[in-house]
């Protein structure tokens, strides 16, 4: 599958990957994504399966909505690669936390 990324807020680009991870950094399921980001569970699987683009603003309710639970987006840069990280240190983790969907 090719990865598509798509641009949000100016400075930030969104993958369909990064919001899966972003939701299992969190254990959310595409449910609580939804409900949080005000976006349509069929909008969130259909960006993140690949299977269509999301509009910009949508990307933006996404990030935003994972960034107020404490994720960070890290972008391609002279440090590194794209991925997801806890914006602060991460609570215990949760041996029954998993993704769903």
């Amino acid at each position: 599958m090719v990865s598509m990324l798509f641009f949000v807020d100016l400075q930030m680009w969104i993958s369909p990957e990064q919001c899966r991870a972003g939701r299992a950094l969190l254990g959310w399921s595409q449910d609580e994504l939804a409900e949080r980001s005000h976006v349509s569970k069929r909008s969130i699987a259909g960006f993140e399966s690949g299977a269509r683009a999301a509009q910009p603003r949508t990307a933006l309710d996404l990030q935003r909505a994972l960034e107020a639970a404490g994720i960070h987006f890290l972008m391609n840069d002279a440090d590194g690669g794209v991925g997801v990280r806890f914006s602060q240190p991460s609570p215990e983790p949760n041996a029954e936390t998993k993704v769903s969907d």
